[in-house]
């Protein structure tokens, strides 16, 4: 039996295609679908599109590189599937052989370049940084054209300040008796806008034990190219990831970035070898690790009502819901509050696709964003960067600005506060 439209380097598998019988328990949870209604934007309609281009020989169907793309890759019908239909696996083979058999138009093709050649470099990102907060202030995003207006627009509103101060210590000590020895992927747009994130990390990791290495390199782990079809390049960053941290003797490799962890979880299909799927095996999220261990450290009260928004591939991709809200609730006096409908709906961000696809992703963020809004919270808690700008912009757009923190802040400005005051509420509660 030939692969259609594909080639026979790791496409769509048929055993997995032939998991789905269309029950249409993945319709509620799916992004475009909530929007538009339409079959052939359900995950269901996707696999028959990709069944189609198995068993047609030809150019990849034009209908089938629509579709593929307004699919956020959110992974919530995976969730949803009782059949266990991996989605996942079908879309992470479908795109890059869309990326190798069909030619994009030109705006397009430069768009991709433009946001591969910059996201996944934090040198050029840092550069960018004093562009984005100058071009703000001007007020030149507004007039800036489509292409470029997008992205801007989106970037998240780091100041100068921020983004140069991104350091945290190649070797963090643990305190206390030692629990174990673990890396911190610093990453890419995490460590340019959101550093603020690695350092409170490394603050509670360390403050229940934890020794924390975080090494410059590796840069990007490759989950936006893993995800938007570039596989040779995501390919190329598994490795490199894996060489710069598979050596540092720690235990776990740690991530505060649900995408990142996702692809870093993921390097054992990806690769298809030994070492990479032992690597996979020991990376943790920072709230799953956290959440695993007995809390240690004290913590001082912070009475906030906090909204928690499981990122998609912490919650689908993961499977991880529990964890960040359990660590959540050993913080005294924060109160944690739940949106009231489409939990499993994604927020818009999903990698790239909100610079590519900004209509649809402004639909998603909005709907998110007042959903959260509904909430009564003063604080939204979201465990990646990209759901962070996404729901900052669509928040502030709204005219709602709720500062979103990752869980793992709120935890280390507890612990802080216990350590400075001395005053702790007894023991953390689980």
């Amino acid at each position: 039996m030939g692969f259609g439209a594909f080639d026979p380097h790791r496409p769509p598998e048929r055993e997995v295609i032939a998991d789905c019988v269309h029950c249409g328990f993945c319709l509620p949870t799916c992004p475009t679908y909530v929007l538009w209604g339409e079959e052939e934007d359900s995950p269901r309609g996707r696999i028959v599109l990709i069944a189609d281009a198995l068993d047609r020989p030809g150019p990849m169907p034009a209908e089938l590189v629509t579709h593929l793309d307004r699919c956020l890759g959110c992974m919530a019908c995976v969730t949803a599937c009782p059949s266990g239909v991996r989605y996942d696996r079908l879309i992470e083979r479908a795109r890059p052989q869309i990326e190798r058999h069909h030619r994009r138009g030109a705006s397009e093709r430069a768009l991709r370049s433009l946001l591969f050649a910059t996201l996944p470099h934090p040198g050029r990102l840092r550069l960018l940084a004093p562009a984005l907060a100058a071009a703000r202030r001007l007020g030149v995003i507004e007039r800036l054209p489509g292409p470029l207006g997008t992205p801007a627009r989106v970037a998240p509103r780091a100041g100068l300040r921020r983004t140069l101060r991104t350091g945290v210590p190649a070797r963090n000590a643990p305190v206390g008796e030692p629990r174990g020895r673990v890396a911190l992927l610093l990453g890419c747009v995490q460590r340019v806008f959101y550093p603020q994130v690695h350092r409170a990390t490394v603050r509670a990791l360390a403050a229940e034990g934890f020794e924390v290495l975080a090494p410059r390199r590796p840069g990007c782990c490759g989950a936006l190219e893993l995800h938007g079809g570039a596989e040779d390049a995501a390919v190329r960053r598994a490795r490199e990831t894996i060489a710069a941290l598979d050596g540092l003797g720690a235990d776990h490799i740690v991530v505060n970035a649900a995408g990142c962890g996702s692809a870093m979880k993921g390097y054992g299909e990806l690769l298809g070898t030994r070492r990479a799927r032992s690597f996979s095996a020991r990376v943790r999220d920072v709230c799953e690790l956290l959440a695993d261990v007995p809390p240690r450290a004290p913590r001082a009260p912070l009475p906030l009502r906090v909204a928690y928004h499981d990122a998609c591939h912490l919650a689908h991709a993961q499977g991880i819901r529990l964890a960040p809200r359990a660590l959540l609730q050993t913080i005294p006096d924060l109160a944690l509050v739940e949106v009231a409908s489409e939990r499993e709906v994604c927020c818009g961000s999903a990698g790239i696709y909100n610079l590519v696809l900004p209509g649809p992703a402004q639909a998603l963020g909005e709907r998110k964003a007042r959903q959260l809004i509904a909430t009564g919270a003063q604080v939204i808690a979201a465990a990646n960067p990209g759901c962070a700008a996404q729901l900052e912009l669509h928040l502030r757009e709204l005219g709602a600005p709720l500062p979103v923190v990752h869980p793992v802040e709120l935890l280390a400005r507890s612990i802080a506060a216990a350590g400075r005051s001395g005053r702790a509420s007894g023991a953390p509660r689980r």
